[in-house]
């Protein structure tokens, strides 16, 4: 396996994808040379890596040329529309759009909970929903102590979820609403400045909008629990940046608040935040720009004795999206699991 690895970024001027070119340099991932792809409009913009700016390019399919691994961000058409590409070019496609998630060979893969999988890869490795990733990273140490049966959360999502443009305008819409002007309304229904509702994805028949189920059916992929009961409800909030997330966990025995919390501390990824004297748990303020996803107030359920409550905020952009996705790169080139069996077969 080489020592270093041509890399290109598909969606790179998008907000997960300018910060997919800021770990990688921070990370100092192995890179031999770095592609930054992005739609027509976008062709010449640069980006700084390294000290040298680097222009944009139009995707292409000779654009895939001689690289080694696609991270892409660019959403899930235009994912679906350069996979074949990509993997006939023979790279690898890490990617953070929901197009190829739960297609049963694609590995869905939060490498502190099931880095395994990413070996059965045959070309194309899948990034989770960014709440999906916050929620298992911080379940997981406690699953295998002993085994959740049933997970009801309610979460706390910041504009950064819908980019980089949403996120400007809830602060454009800030500024009309306290001038008294009507606030834009472009990213979103509605306007989220001083404003929350449910999350504005389609909803089925059942009643479950399609940010629920993303993270009802990659959940149970991720953990390998096909029958785990998991129930959703997801909420944008006026928050830039970094979502939140509320859980109460069923577990099959009584498990104590304190070693939950002892888990917590010793797992990868998790950090716990509890003070619980000056009522400081978790916030996004803090999760921005951080790695770890923020855990705390963790409780008892007074209503089950088998139950856990917790709370946790994380970067949704950072762990949510392309931190996890350069940790998916990571895991496959020190494996050397970039040509995997399973690819090589195909």
């Amino acid at each position: 396996m080489p020592d270093s690895y041509n890399v290109a970024i598909m969606g790179a001027t998008g907000a997960v994808g300018t910060e997919l070119v800021q770990l990688l340099e921070a990370r100092d991932f192995p890179i031999k040379s770095l592609k930054l792809l992005a739609s027509p409009r976008s062709a010449g913009t640069q980006l700084e890596f390294k000290g040298e700016a680097i222009a944009v390019e139009a995707v292409s399919a000779d654009a895939f040329k001689g690289v080694d691994i696609v991270l892409a961000s660019a959403g899930g058409s235009t994912s679906k529309q350069w996979a074949q590409a990509i993997v006939e070019a023979g790279a690898l496609m890490i990617d953070n759009s929901s197009a190829f998630r739960m297609q049963p060979s694609v590995p869905l893969v939060v490498p502190e909970v099931n880095p395994d999988a990413a070996a059965a890869h045959r070309g194309i490795i899948a990034n989770p929903n960014c709440t999906t990733i916050l929620m298992s990273v911080a379940l997981w140490p406690l699953h295998q102590i002993r085994p959740i049966r049933r997970v009801v959360v309610a979460t706390y999502q910041s504009a950064s979820g819908a980019g980089a443009r949403a996120m400007a305008e809830v602060e454009q819409q800030a500024r009309a609403i306290l001038a008294g002007e009507t606030p834009p309304t472009e990213s979103f229904p509605y306007p989220l400045a001083f404003n929350l509702f449910p999350h504005n994805t389609p909803i089925n028949e059942q009643g479950y909008c399609e940010e629920e189920m993303k993270m009802i059916n990659e959940t149970r992929k991720i953990f390998d629990e096909p029958g785990l009961s998991i129930s959703a409800t997801c909420i944008r909030v006026p928050v830039l940046r970094a979502h939140s997330e509320a859980i109460n966990l069923e577990f099959e025995q009584p498990f104590p608040a304190a070693e939950a919390r002892t888990a917590i501390q010793q797992a990868a990824g998790v950090k716990l935040v509890e003070d619980w004297q000056a009522n400081y748990f978790p916030m996004p303020i803090d999760a921005t720009g951080q790695d770890d996803v923020l855990v705390g107030r963790i409780r008892q359920d007074l209503s089950h004795p088998n139950g856990l409550e917790l709370w946790l905020s994380g970067d949704q952009i950072r762990k949510g999206a392309a931190l996890n996705a350069v940790q998916i790169a990571e895991l496959v080139v020190a494996k050397q699991w970039l040509k995997s069996p399973a690819a090589i077969a195909r």
